[in-house]
Formats: structure tokens, sequence, C-alpha cells
């Protein structure tokens, strides 16, 4: 497999234009997603247009998908034509603070793998430090804001962030009515410190389900629990071994 270039069994991701490539994370967040009966889903920076292929994948609504750099749009649009969901999915060059004033519908879903270190050292790339940090186009507030515009009254919001910057979007969250009812907390190695938090949000209080996924074991080889997550979009993982 090249840089520029991620096949999964039935869709090929290419992200040479891209500042952000298909990584651990973005796989492993859109596998755990639950689409349920969503009609209408909505991808928040979606980058190479990874997430928004996924959930097309295991569902049959409607996707609509947007990002603020104009080069990963295009490349996420030429992904989605090539794939078998074409008829499903649009892609928009927009900011999530312009889309949720022009949007003329709500969503059943809502996900986002957004920028996500807020308080970290800044790269040289600035299409990188775009894609990287919450303070350049998209604070927790906007983000939020956001989805309580565009959200269904009984949708579902997933989102996946570092351990420290998950655990002030739950409380934010929480503030403005969102509540979690989902919480995966996600470990390279078990004896590693939680990585990320995977989790889902609603508008209805309930009791939140918590879990944890391990990635890779201690020969670096992926997990049963990574290889049956993931199995629908990786080829066989256990063949690496």
């Amino acid at each position: 497999m090249s840089e520029s270039t991620f096949h999964f069994k039935k869709f090929t991701i290419n992200q040479q234009r891209c500042a952000m490539k298909v990584g651990t994370d973005s796989v492993l967040f859109g596998a755990w997603i639950k689409t349920r009966n969503a009609s209408s889903i909505l991808d928040i920076g979606t980058g190479t247009g990874v997430l928004a292929l996924m959930l097309a994948q295991k569902s049959n609504a409607q996707i609509d998908a947007i990002d603020v750099d104009a080069e990963a749009c295009e490349q996420a649009r030429e992904n989605c034509i090539a794939s078998p969901w074409a008829d499903r999915i649009k892609v928009f060059h927009s900011t999530l603070q312009h889309f949720q004033n022009h949007a003329h519908a709500v969503y059943d879903l809502i996900v986002s793998n957004p920028p996500y270190f807020s308080s970290s050292h800044k790269a040289s790339d600035a299409a990188r430090n775009i894609a990287r940090h919450m303070d350049a186009t998209l604070s927790m507030e906007d983000l939020i804001n956001g989805v309580l515009k565009l959200l269904s009254t009984d949708g579902n919001f997933c989102v996946i962030l570092p351990q420290k910057e998950g655990m002030l979007f739950y409380e934010k969250a929480l503030l403005h009515n969102l509540f979690c009812t989902n919480l995966t907390r996600v470990k390279t190695k078990i004896d590693k410190p939680e990585k990320r938090l995977m989790m889902e949000f609603s508008r209805k209080m309930q009791v939140m389900n918590e879990d944890e996924i391990v990635i890779q074991e201690a020969d670096n080889f992926f997990t049963e629990d990574y290889i049956q997550l993931t199995k629908d979009f990786y080829p066989d993982l256990r063949k690496q071994r």
C-alpha cells in the first residue's frame, strides 16, 4: 500500500492531496459508529471521505460531507464518485458555521473526526495545522452548536477525540443537553493509557454504556476485538500474523 492510496474491501481512498491521511483512528471510528436506521448522515471534516464511504457501505442513508480544505474536498469527491455509492454522497467545501446556516434539513446521524489538538505545538505545514488543531477553524463550542442546529430530535452524534480533549468535550456537551450514551475507551496496547475516546451523544438522557477496545497485542499484531470490529472494511488482518 502506498502512502497516497489506501485500499479497503469495497472502495479505495486516494489521499495524496489531503493533509491528514487515513489512519487507525478513522478506520476504527467508522467501524464503531452505529448507523441504525439513519436515512440522513452528515460527516463534519470529511478529509479523504473515508468516514462518509464507510457509513455508505453500512447503511442506505443519503450522506452529506463537509470540509474547509478545498483540495481535500475535491479528492473526497473523486473518491466518492469512484465508489459503489456515488449517488448517495455529496461533498461540500464549507465550514460547519456556514453550512449550518444554509442547510435545508436535519440529520439522523452526525459524525466527526475533528481537528483534535487544542493546545499543542503546531506543525509547519498550514494545511496540516488546520486539519489537526481545534482552535484553527472549529472550536468545541462551534462543533456543539452546529450539532444542536443540525441534529434531528431522535438523532445521534458520534465523535472521536484524544482522552484529554474528549473528557472536556463530554463536559461541554452535557452543559448543552447533549448526553453521552455510548463511550468506548481506546488503547493502543493493554498496558498503555487510553489514547482516544469514541463517544455517541443524544438529546435524550439515558444510562451510558461504557467499554474499552485495545488495538494491538504485545507482539504488535491486531487484537481479535479490533479484527472483528473492522472485518467488513479491511482485508483479513489475521494473514499478517
